[in-house]
C-alpha cells in the first residue's frame, strides 16, 4: 500500500507545482495599464456621452413657441474637437410664426447638428414645406441657423400648386421664403382637373 500513497503523492506534486509555474507566470504577465495606454483602448471621443430616445423639445423666444424639434433618437458628442448631435433616426422641425401658426418644416431620415457653428446637414429622403404649401425633395440640406439659411449643392426637386422645378443646387431663407434653384434643369406646368 505504500508505493500506491506514493504515487499519488507524486501525482499531486507534480501537478500543484504545475499550477503555481502557471499562476505565477500569468501574475508576472499582469501589469498595470498607463492611463495613455487606456485612452489609447477607449477612445472616448467616439462614445456618446449623452443618449437620448423619443425627444420632442422646443426653442422658445419671448415665451413664443418658435422651433419644435422632434426626434426617435440624439446622440450627442461633445468630447470630439468639433462637437455635434447626431440623429440617427431621422428629424422632424417645425417652425412657427409669431401668431402660433406653422410657418415652416422640415423632415429628413438623418441629421446632424454642429454645435459651434450652429449649422445642420440633413441627409436621406429630405423634405421641406413651406406655409404656402411649396414642397423641396433633395437629398442633402444645410440649414443655418446663423445666418437664417438653408442649402444644398445637390438636385433638388420643388412642387408648387401646378408647376414641379428641379435643378442643381439650392438657396432660400429658413422658412422657406425667396427661394432660388441654382441651376434649374426643368419645369413641368400641369393643370389639376
Amino acid at each position: 500500500m505504500i508505493p500506491i500513497v506514493n504515487n499519488i503523492t507524486k501525482t499531486t506534486c507534480a501537478a500543484s507545482g504545475f499550477i503555481l509555474l502557471a499562476v505565477c507566470f500569468l501574475l508576472s504577465s499582469c501589469q498595470s495599464n498607463k492611463p495613455e495606454e487606456i485612452a489609447a483602448i477607449t477612445n472616448w471621443e467616439e462614445i456618446p456621452s449623452l443618449v437620448v430616445e423619443e425627444l420632442e423639445t422646443i426653442l422658445t423666444d419671448s415665451g413664443k413657441v418658435k422651433i419644435r424639434f422632434i426626434t426617435p433618437s440624439m446622440l450627442t458628442y461633445d468630447r470630439k474637437k468639433e462637437p455635434y448631435r447626431d440623429f440617427p433616426q431621422g428629424l422632424h422641425c417645425i417652425m412657427y410664426q409669431s401668431n402660433g401658426e406653422v410657418d415652416a418644416q422640415i423632415k429628413c431620415r438623418k441629421a446632424i447638428f454642429f454645435e459651434k457653428k450652429q449649422l445642420w446637414e440633413l441627409t436621406i429622403d429630405v423634405e421641406a414645406m413651406n406655409q404656402k404649401g411649396e414642397v423641396l425633395n433633395t437629398e442633402q440640406l444645410f440649414w443655418d441657423m446663423k445666418s437664417e439659411k438653408i442649402y444644398s449643392e445637390k438636385f433638388v426637386t420643388i412642387t408648387q400648386d401646378n408647376s414641379i422645378y428641379t435643378g442643381t443646387g439650392f438657396e432660400a431663407d429658413q422658412n422657406m421664403d425667396n427661394w432660388r434653384i441654382k441651376n434649374l434643369s426643368g419645369d413641368i406646368e400641369f393643370d389639376e382637373e
